[in-house]
């Protein structure tokens, strides 16, 4: 009889540290990260993929190659062109240089013939042909600059389009190399060099683990303890009965009820309604994304 009792008083102590440990927490929950899935943007084969998974990378480090070759060729071919359709440009100073030569000798007899006139030399008549006739060559010269300035643009705008292809082909030559965007730690890599990629396939998977968010749940008692920016303590297992003690803020709020995620074990709690919450933590290396933790509000 007096085992028995002791059996029912150990039975409740324990359960009655278990609910003080309950008890002593705000709010529990999983921490996750924000990830990216850094995908292929350009269709060929991945000739280099320098990447493992756990491995660091920073932002702007190129990380492997997708084959550029026909995109180069494609390159090469657009530039023959260009110089395909300038070579029809005309060569204005070769065209006009006979009408400048003539210009030039009709302008030297105005001259001469107005020399004679201030001499008494010469006829009106003589003086007014060779104006006219340096006033045509003239207009002659502006015409034919101005026809030869109007092909010219034409031929040019010929090329407008094509220039603008080749902006595009390299753009995609520059989307040939594959440079991580974020500086963060390759959770998964799900390509290997060899390879064919295409548009949109995922190359790895990348997160910054210097920091993570607890997403905890709370009840609608608990919004008015909170707020946005708000210092809370986050505690993780740290061997038995033991825990350790991260500084972690309040990012987020949810502004929607929802039910308690079905990883809440009974099926009373998760017919709650709660408000999710992310507490944004510093990792000193021992948080691990999935990794269980606890919430107290008061410091």
């Amino acid at each position: 009889m007096k085992k028995y009792q002791l059996l029912i008083l150990f039975t409740l102590l324990v359960t009655a540290s278990c609910n003080s440990n309950k008890k002593k927490f705000d709010a529990s929950g999983s921490f996750e990260t924000e990830e990216t899935i850094i995908s292929s943007e350009v269709a060929g084969t991945i000739m280099q993929f320098d990447i493992e998974e756990g491995q660091v990378l920073q932002s702007g480090q190129v990380v492997g190659y997708i084959d550029s070759v026909q995109l180069y060729l494609k390159k090469k071919q657009l530039e023959e062109q260009i110089k395909a359709i300038l070579s029809g440009r005309p060569d204005i100073p070769a065209q006009i240089a006979a009408l400048q030569e003539q210009l030039k000798t009709a302008e030297h007899d105005q001259e001469r013939y107005i020399n004679l006139r201030k001499e008494g030399a010469g006829t009106q008549k003589q003086m007014d042909d060779i104006n006219a006739q340096v006033e045509v060559l003239k207009k002659q010269i502006a015409a034919q600059l101005s026809s030869f300035g109007v092909s010219e643009r034409i031929i040019i705008e010929q090329t407008a389009p094509i220039k603008v292809q080749m902006e595009q082909v390299n753009d995609q030559l520059a989307k040939c190399r594959i440079i991580n965007p974020v500086n963060g730690t390759v959770l998964t890599k799900y390509a290997e060099a060899k390879e064919v990629a295409a548009p949109g396939k995922p190359l790895y998977k990348i997160a910054d683990l210097s920091f993570l968010f607890l997403r905890a749940y709370i009840t609608g008692d608990q919004l008015a303890q909170i707020k946005l920016a708000q210092k809370v303590k986050v505690l993780t297992d740290d061997g038995a009965d033991k825990y350790k003690e991260h500084e972690g803020t309040i990012s987020w709020v949810s502004d929607k009820a929802e039910f308690t995620p079905k990883t809440i074990q009974t099926k009373e709690e998760r017919a709650n309604l709660v408000y999710a919450i992310k507490i944004k933590t510093p990792n000193d290396g021992a948080l691990k994304i999935g990794m269980y933790g606890e919430v107290k509000f008061s410091q």
